[in-house]
């Protein structure tokens, strides 16, 4: 029962982003996405609904091909992937089994992080959003290199949380949402979160999507607000992002996914350090003006 008002809340709150963000493309006539942004769109949330996560692959496809500016690339991420990243939660909350009261907290709790981050980063100058997603590719680099040597706990067999667990599960998925509207993709540490926790690994799934789908409605309304995102890019991410889903969760039986993590870690590795550097290019160029 409970499970079905978190999917009618959360029903409501995409609709609201939808309202505010048509209301954007109208005001700004931008024109529709190329195919190339469409292509971004597909590729990295088909990967994104098997888990790998699609803010990382994003970040390195944007700065690759210098297709979106630095400094909106957060924003960009957070719009673009809201429709798709909806579309997972509500195929994985009906179908994987979790404690409601525990899915509730930890969902409330990413959404108020991410609405408190949201302005933070939006008006944040571009060289300080090129060393923090620099700093936040590398974390997330670790968090998977951690997984895919089984370095991280492996889960128990708990489908919720309580007393002390519980707090825990709920402040640090608060941090999370905060983070998120950095760039830093919430899947990898959210699924450290429920193993330590001894939570089913099955349950990450839920869990981290749903927390995304809960927070990035709210976190893009305020992005689409302050016009701190690339409106093209992002309606690619949406359109290309929503089959690709579908494709994703029904369709695909099996693909090399060691060999894919692997190559998406050196990717986010690579794209990290060249973040890092063009912040510290900037910041050697405002030391040179003064």
């Amino acid at each position: 029962m409970l499970s079905n008002i978190v999917l009618g809340v959360l029903g409501l709150m995409t609709v609201w982003f939808c309202v505010v963000w048509v209301k954007g493309i109208k005001e700004e006539k931008a024109g529709g996405p190329t195919p190339h942004q469409l292509a971004v769109g597909f590729v990295t949330n088909f990967f994104d609904t098997l888990g790998i996560g699609s803010f990382a692959p994003t970040t390195a496809w944007f700065k690759g091909a210098k297709l979106v500016q630095d400094r909106i690339i957060p924003g960009t991420l957070n719009v673009g992937h809201t429709l798709p990243v909806v579309v997972m939660a509500f195929i994985f909350i009906q179908r994987v089994e979790v404690e409601p009261m525990t899915l509730t907290l930890m969902l409330v709790a990413a959404v108020a992080g991410a609405y408190l981050g949201a302005d933070i980063v939006s008006g944040l100058p571009e060289r300080k959003v090129q060393l923090g997603m620099g700093i936040a590719l590398l974390v997330t680099a670790v968090f998977m290199l951690l997984g895919m040597l089984d370095l991280m706990p492996s889960g128990g067999e708990a489908l919720g949380l309580s007393g002390g667990k519980l707090i825990i599960a709920v402040v640090v998925n608060f941090l999370l949402g905060a983070l998120m509207t950095l760039g830093i993709g919430l899947y990898a540490p959210a699924m450290a979160l429920v193993y330590a926790l001894g939570m089913s690994p099955l349950v990450a799934f839920p869990i981290m999507m749903g927390s995304c789908a809960y927070l990035m409605p709210a976190a893009s309304v305020k992005f689409v607000k302050n016009k701190a995102f690339d409106m093209k890019a992002a309606l690619g991410l949406a359109i290309g992002g929503v089959p690709a889903v579908f494709v994703a969760a029904y369709l695909v039986t099996s693909l090399p996914m060691d060999v894919l993590r692997w190559l998406v870690v050196a990717v986010i590795i690579y794209t990290s350090v060249t973040m890092l550097r063009s912040g510290m290019n900037s910041t050697k160029e405002e030391s040179t003006v003064k």
